[in-house]
């Protein structure tokens, strides 16, 4: 996987790219290239709009002042642990790189797949 992959969170309401600074210095596409170490909350996972998720406190908060009416606040997300499973032969600066199969969770309940690996391949 590598930078302009498109992520989705199960509690979010649209997809967001995955954004890797281009600090290890190894291309995939084109793109600097994404390891389970690139879980970097707003660095790396760009919020999925509005959250769901009764276990954030803010859609907690907005819900209950609605009376029980499920009220979607904007997504942050909180990303506590790396990206698992990862491609365990596959090293880039000494992290496992990142696969179309890697998942990571939320603190408040969401889990982030990927939607788009962001490896395009033309044929001339």
């Amino acid at each position: 996987m590598c930078s302009g992959a498109l992520l989705k969170c199960s509690m979010g309401v649209s997809p967001a790219p995955l954004n890797i600074l281009p600090t290890r210095r190894v291309l995939v596409s084109g793109r600097p290239a994404a390891t389970i170490l690139d879980n970097i909350p707003l660095v790396n996972i760009s919020p999925f709009g509005l959250c769901l998720s009764l276990a954030n406190p803010a859609v907690a908060a907005a819900t209950a002042a609605a009376f029980g009416v499920l009220t979607p606040m904007p997504c942050i997300p909180l990303i506590p642990a790396p990206w698992l499973p990862a491609a365990p032969t596959t090293l880039i600066g000494g992290a496992p790189a990142l696969t179309n199969a890697s998942t990571c969770l939320c603190a408040y309940g969401g889990i982030i797949s990927v939607l788009m690996a962001g490896q395009l391949t033309t044929t001339a």
